[in-house]
């Protein structure tokens, strides 16, 4: 797995893939798909997808394959040893995605959310091995939002495909398990070697994930918050406008409710603008 391109501009999307075996351009195959990274602070999201033939899918199972949140770091290296030694009948592709990409695509107007740069990353991945020959008959997902809509998104796009999303796919299906651990060593290696465009030097950060145990008790400077009043303990005591606001007449002379106030121009909510007394 060669993460070279991604580390020497950690700004742009990368593509790695293996080499495509024989067997999968002859046989109907599994695919699964899984990502690694989702909501770090630090460090790319990864796609990954995994295929191997209908008839050797259980194989895959008996190389090790697992969830790889189950595994740790060294495990997941070497089932993918394993893996790259079974290459006569297991492929995999990635779409290392970097966190540039996904703070503009999340900033653009109109936004694109998270959600929707994952399912664009799995179908491109799907549509990636199609197009270099892998007889793709069946699809398992681990899902992104709701599995049946999902479900339903990649049904529509390839519709001679069985597609299967469900909740915990990896630790369901080895093609999924196998996606999973190609996208997390791909993480964990891309993370490594990580350099920061300011050029800040940082020994060891830990996963990159905001609960990573090791950099919060290593790093992290302990902060006191005052505690938040409770809504109904908050002061309900009228403000001293309302003895001052304009009444309004209705027709037949009688006090009448003031009119809603008018909308802000989508100028300013689009944009998140809106006025301040101080900073």
């Amino acid at each position: 797995m060669d993460l070279a391109t991604y580390s020497d501009k950690n700004w742009v999307n990368t593509f790695v893939d293996s080499t495509i075996p024989d067997i999968c351009k002859e046989e109907p195959c599994v695919l699964g798909v899984d990502e690694a990274g989702r909501g770090p602070v630090l460090g790319p999201m990864v796609y990954g997808i995994c295929f191997c033939p209908v008839s050797k899918h259980e194989d895959l199972k008996a190389a090790g394959v697992a969830d790889s949140k189950t595994l740790s770091e060294e495990q997941r290296e070497k089932i993918f040893s394993i893996m790259h030694e079974n290459s006569d009948y297991i492929g995999w592709s990635l779409e290392v995605i970097s966190p540039l990409n996904i703070s503009n695509s999340m900033y653009k107007r109109p936004k694109v959310s998270l959600n929707e740069v994952s399912h664009n990353a799995a179908i491109g991945l799907i549509k990636r091995a199609i197009a270099a020959g892998v007889k793709v008959s069946e699809v398992y997902v681990d899902t992104v939002g709701p599995p049946e809509k999902y479900q339903a998104k990649l049904q529509d796009v390839f519709p001679t495909i069985k597609v299967i999303v469900e909740k915990k796919a990896d630790a369901l299906f080895p093609c999924v398990s196998g996606a999973s651990i190609c996208a997390k060593v791909a993480r964990d290696r891309a993370l490594k070697k990580w350099e920061f465009p300011e050029g800040t030097e940082v020994d060891n950060w830990g996963s990159g994930y905001p609960g990573a145990e090791k950099i919060i008790d290593e790093k992290c400077v302990p902060v006191t918050w005052n505690d938040e009043d409770e809504e109904d303990e908050k002061d309900k005591t009228p403000s001293v406008l309302q003895f001052f606001a304009r009444k309004h007449k209705s027709s037949d002379g009688g006090s009448a409710a003031p009119p809603p106030p008018k909308k802000r121009h989508h100028f300013f909510t689009e944009r998140c603008l809106k006025s301040v007394e101080s900073f």
